[in-house]
């Protein structure tokens, strides 16, 4: 980055979408917000539902936006974290046990690192890896319910785990990109998990809330309970789909449909009425097609409303449903429609806010970054610093060395690495 003094004040956060690739350059401020200093974006031609399809055309948008942003922010970029998603991305729970030798001495974080060293041992899929290994709730010699152990006396050491794992090859291809634009990766982040921390507070997270962000490939879902990450899915479609909707239903262009669903998209058709009409310029030589907002409503709140009941289907599978006080907070492009929150609330029975990432941001160099779109960008500028500075030790997977193998991200990275450097061999 700019020189080796800002090095540990500067992070950079890569968001890798399906319809647009941001990269935001921020810094803390002395009051613990995040400032972003520049952002640069490009359309994500090379993306497919979260995944990389096209691998140059992937790297040269990465290139555009990483250009533009040091252009805004005037910060060399070197060094970035990149958020991982996809309908490959799964989730599930583990418990593990570790008896230790000395009751006398504390428990400290090498036996945490050890019980997480554990979890990396288990067999997935063939194709499959862990990506994050977070720990839950404790318990020490039956005394549940510890969620810092750190410092306390026990010889029987449990924890509950949550383990997301991801296809090896799409993690490649997104590592690939990013290499071969120049950049090295700090830190690979599941995206929800970093739009989370953009959007939600910790009065939220203790209270039980549901995150779903709408992104245009996939719509992702982390679910928090007791300040702890109970639930990870990711749902195979979100925006895109409903743009493909529009195109079929009302017989016009894809350029088109995208543009009428964001300046006139809403997911209540009963709110529209049939006598506002939009009027869309024929095919050359063709007279001008016009649409009435109640039929374009009708077709976005079909769409919407199976997204949301696979999201209430993903809420009932975790068994947390009757514990999300904090009810829903939707974020990402898609909770820009009119009216989102409403169906959301109609068809789940449960409170719903849009979550803009304004809840760590000192200031912004753009209106535009406050919109829910930049969320999971600011989220991994956010968890960058997370991993930089010590903050919120529990949330963080720590880099120990043991036997010359990292633990956490880094040991998953590690492995992209020397896969990445063989093949260049």
């Amino acid at each position: 980055m700019q020189s080796e003094e800002h090095n540990s004040e500067i992070v950079v956060g890569l968001d890798i979408g399906t319809t647009k690739i941001a990269c935001l350059v921020g810094r803390r401020t002395e009051h613990g917000k995040i400032e972003i200093l520049g952002y640069g974006k490009s359309n994500s031609a090379g993306v497919s539902r979260g995944v990389v399809a096209n691998i140059e055309k992937t790297i040269h948008a990465i290139r555009e936006a990483v250009d533009e942003a040091e252009r805004n922010s005037n910060v060399e970029i070197k060094v970035v974290n990149v958020g991982i998603a996809g309908q490959h991305i799964k989730s599930l729970q583990h418990r593990g046990l570790r008896t230790r030798d000395n009751m006398e001495d504390e428990i400290s974080q090498q036996d945490i690192d050890a019980l997480i060293e554990d979890m990396y041992k288990l067999v997935m899929l063939p194709g499959e890896s862990i990506i994050h290994v977070l720990p839950q709730e404790f318990t020490v010699d039956n005394e549940q319910g510890i969620t810092e152990p750190i410092g306390m006396s026990g010889v029987r050491l449990e924890a509950n785990f949550h383990i997301i794992t991801g296809q090896v090859s799409a993690a490649r291809n997104i590592y690939k990109c990013v290499q071969r634009a120049g950049l090295e990766v700090d830190q690979l982040i599941l995206e929800p998990l970093a739009s989370a921390e953009a959007v939600l507070n910790d009065e939220e997270k203790e209270a039980g809330v549901a995150l779903v962000d709408i992104g245009g490939g996939t719509t992702d879902i982390a679910i928090f309970q007791e300040g702890i990450i109970r639930h990870t899915a990711v749902i195979p479609f979100g925006g895109n789909i409903i743009t493909d909707d529009i195109k079929q239903g009302c017989t016009i262009l894809r350029p088109q449909a995208e543009k009428l669903k964001r300046q006139f998209g809403a997911a209540l058709a009963m709110e529209m009425k049939d006598t506002d009409i939009v009027c869309i310029p024929g095919l050359r030589g063709r007279d001008p097609k016009e649409i009435s907002m109640h039929t374009l409503a009708k077709i976005i709140q079909a769409r919407m409303e199976e997204i949301v009941e696979h999201v209430y289907n993903e809420i009932r599978n975790s068994g947390f449903e009757k514990n999300l006080i904090g009810g829903i907070v939707i974020t990402g492009g898609g909770s820009q429609l009119k009216y989102v929150t409403q169906l959301f609330e109609y068809v789940t029975g449960m409170d719903c806010r849009v979550g803009y990432p304004t809840e760590h941001l000192a200031k912004a160099p753009n209106q535009e970054l406050t919109s829910p779109t930049y969320a999971t960008g600011t989220g991994l500028v956010i968890k960058g610093y997370q991993q930089h500075h010590g903050q919120s030790q529990r949330k963080k997977e720590e880099t120990t060395e043991r036997g010359g193998e990292p633990n956490g991200p880094g040991r998953f990275l590690k492995r992209l690495k020397d896969w990445f450097e063989k093949e260049e061999d």
